[in-house]
């Protein structure tokens, strides 16, 4: 099991929350996301034999949200 957080621009509302938490949720190897719009950060706990940090931020790119670097 792995952890990452990550700094995730335009995290407005408790829906904006939720969206990157569904986005992330549904792929394989995710076990827990906590998304925050107060910080902007995105926590998530991964079972990194299933899926690797990269399809991480695409996820969350594709919800329509702007991983910071």
């Amino acid at each position: 099991m792995a952890s990452i957080s990550l700094n995730v621009e335009g995290i407005t509302c408790g829906g904006c929350e939720k969206s990157i938490r569904n986005a992330l949720l549904e792929r394989a190897g995710v076990k827990e996301v906590n998304a925050s719009h107060e910080t902007g950060i995105v926590a998530i706990d991964f079972d990194d034999s299933q899926i690797q940090q990269d399809q991480l931020k695409q996820a969350i790119e594709e919800a329509g949200f702007d991983v910071a670097a």
